[in-house]
C-alpha cells in the first residue's frame, strides 16, 4: 500500500468535502462507542481485566525472545514451519516461494491487516498468482481497488447503494435488475461468488490475532466464518503474525479474548474463535497438509525499550478509532496508510519514518479518550506527545508552526508577559465581537473560522476571574 500520510492534511481536506464519506460517517459515529459501553457494563470485572491483559502482555515483551522461541519450537513439533523475516521485502518474498513451490494460481485470504502492510495481493498478482479476499468489507474494497479504512471494519466508509454498485458493475453474470432488498441479499451474494473460490484456492492466507507460546498455535477471531473456510479447505495454510502477538499460554489468551471482542465490537465473543495448530493429523477430514506462520518484525524490534514499546501491546481492538473525534471527521483513508486513527499515529511513524507520517501525531485533540477506553491501557496521547518532539528535534515541523512555538516559548518564560497580552486580547476582542457575539473570519485564526463560528470572549480572562475568586475567598 502505496503512503500517502505526507499528503494528511491534503487527504482531510478532500475527506470533508466528501459528502458520501460524511454520510457513512455520520450514521455509524454511535453505534460502536454504544455497543462497547452496553458490554462492558455487563462485566463488573472489566477494569481488573485490563490491568491483567496489560501485565500479561508486558511480561511477554519483556521476554519476547524467549516466548518466541518457545512458540516457533511447538509449531514445528506440530508440523508447522516458522518463517522468520526482518523486513516487508523478506515476508513477500517468503510468501511467494511458498506459492510458486505448490504451484498455487489462486490464494483465498482471511483479514489481515499485516497483508495490507506488505501488500502482499498486490505482490502476488505482480507475479501471476489471484488473491482473493473473503472477508465480505475486504470483498467489496478488493472489487473496487480501495485500501481498508479501519482496521475491523475495512469498508466502514461506504454506504449501502455504494456496496450495490460496486455488485452490479463487477457481478455482471447476475441479471443488472435485480433487487436488494436488505443487507442480506448482499451477503448472498457475495457468498455464491466466494463459494467457488474457497474450493478452488490452492493457498489460504490468514493473520493471527494470538500466537500461543505454551501450544504453538495461532488464533484468529472473525464474525462471518470465512477465516475457518480460508485455512481448512487449501491444502497449504499461511499464518501472516508480527512478533508482539505471542503470549505465553492458553489461559492468557482466553485473558485478552475476554477484552478484545467487548472493546472491539461490544460482543461477549466474536462469532468465530479459531485455534489452529499445526497440520492435518492422520484421520482428521480436514485442515492443511502444510502450516506456515511467516512472522514479521518490519521494525517493531527497534520499539523495545524506547518510549513506543507500550504500542506493541495493541490488540487491534480499535476502540481508539471508534471513540476518536478526529478519526470520525475525516474518517481512515485521510492517515495515508495501514493503520488509522490514534494507534495510526503513533504506529505509522515508527514502521514507515517521522519525516513520511509527522502530520499524524498531530491530528489530535488530546481529549485522551482513546487512552481511557483502551484494553491494553496504551498511553497514546504521551506517545502522540514523543513524536511531537521528535517532529520538532529534526525540524520537520513548518516554519510557521516553529516561529509560533518560539513566541508561545517567549511568552511561557514571562507569565506578566502573558497575562497582560492575554487581557488585551480578550478585552479588544470583546468589544469587537459584542453586537454579533461570535467572529466568521478572523486574522491567524483562519483554520478556525474555516469551519466554525469563534465565539467573541465575554469577560476577562481565567487567570483574571481565578485572582478574584481568590480575593473574594470563593476559590
Amino acid at each position: 500500500m502505496r503512503a500517502t500520510s505526507p499528503a494528511f492534511r491534503e487527504n482531510a481536506a478532500h475527506a470533508l468535502a466528501d459528502k458520501r464519506l460524511q454520510k457513512a460517517l455520520v450514521f455509524t459515529r454511535p453505534a460502536f462507542p454504544s455497543r462497547r459501553a452496553a458490554a462492558i457494563a455487563q462485566l463488573p470485572e472489566f477494569e481488573q481485566l485490563r490491568k491483567t491483559g496489560r501485565d500479561i502482555k508486558d511480561h511477554t515483551l519483556a521476554n519476547l525472545d524467549f516466548y518466541l522461541e518457545t512458540w516457533a519450537a511447538n509449531v514445528e513439533r506440530a508440523g508447522g514451519q516458522v518463517h522468520w523475516c526482518s523486513t516487508a521485502d523478506e515476508a513477500r518474498a517468503a510468501v511467494l516461494a511458498i506459492c510458486q513451490r505448490v504451484g498455487a494460481r489462486t490464494v483465498t485470504k482471511g483479514k489481515s491487516m499485516i497483508s495490507e502492510e506488505l501488500a502482499i495481493n498486490e505482490h502476488l498478482e505482480q507475479h501471476g498468482i489471484t488473491p482473493v479476499e473473503t472477508d465480505l468489507g475486504e470483498y467489496i474494497l478488493q472489487l473496487r481497488r480501495e485500501p481498508p479504512s479501519h482496521i475491523i471494519a475495512p469498508a466502514f466508509h461506504l454506504n449501502r447503494e455504494d456496496w450495490e454498485e460496486s455488485f452490479r458493475a463487477s457481478h455482471t453474470d447476475l441479471p443488472p435488475g435485480r433487487v436488494f432488498a436488505d443487507r442480506r441479499d448482499i451477503l448472498a451474494e457475495a457468498r455464491a461468488q466466494l463459494r467457488a473460490r474457497f474450493l478452488a484456492a490452492d493457498v489460504g492466507i490468514t493473520g493471527a490475532n494470538f500466537l500461543i507460546a505454551e501450544t504453538g498455535s495461532t488464533v484468529i477471531v472473525t464474525n462471518e466464518g470465512n477465516g475457518d473456510l480460508t485455512q481448512t479447505l487449501p491444502r497449504v495454510h499461511i499464518v501472516l503474525a508480527s512478533i508482539e502477538k505471542v503470549v505465553p499460554t492458553l489461559e492468557d489468551t482466553c485473558t485478552l479474548l475476554r477484552l478484545l471482542a467487548r472493546s472491539a465490537t461490544g460482543q461477549d465473543m466474536s462469532v468465530y474463535t479459531t485455534f489452529s495448530t499445526g497440520t492435518r493429523r492422520p484421520g482428521e477430514l480436514d485442515g492443511p497438509d502444510e502450516f506456515h506462520v511467516v512472522l514479521i518484525d518490519n521494525g517493531r524490534s527497534a520499539m523495545l525499550g524506547s518510549p513506543f514499546q507500550p504500542m506493541l501491546r495493541c490488540i487491534r481492538c480499535a476502540a481508539c478509532l471508534n471513540h476518536c473525534p478526529v478519526y470520525f471527521t475525516v474518517g481512515g483513508h485521510a492517515y495515508g496508510w495501514v493503520y488509522p486513527g490514534p494507534m495510526g499515529a503513533v504506529l505509522t511513524p515508527t514502521l514507515i519514518g517521522v519525516d513520511q507520517a509527522g502530520h499524524l501525531p498531530n491530528a489530535s485533540t488530546f481529549c485522551g479518550k482513546c487512552e481511557s477506553v483502551c484494553p491494553m491501557h496504551i498511553p497514546l496521547p504521551g506517545m502522540m506527545r514523543h513524536w511531537r518532539e521528535r517532529q520538532f528535534e529534526r525540524h520537520l515541523t513548518p516554519p510557521t508552526a516553529r516561529a509560533g512555538l518560539r513566541v508561545w516559548g517567549w511568552f511561557a518564560r514571562r507569565p506578566w508577559a502573558y497575562r497582560l497580552i492575554t487581557r488585551a486580547v480578550a478585552a479588544g476582542l470583546g468589544r469587537l465581537g459584542r453586537k454579533r457575539g461570535r467572529f466568521s473570519s478572523l486574522p491567524l485564526a483562519g483554520g478556525w473560522t474555516g469551519g466554525r463560528d469563534l465565539p467573541a470572549p465575554e469577560g476577562a480572562t481565567f487567570f483574571a476571574r481565578y485572582a478574584r475568586e481568590q480575593r473574594a475567598g470563593r476559590a
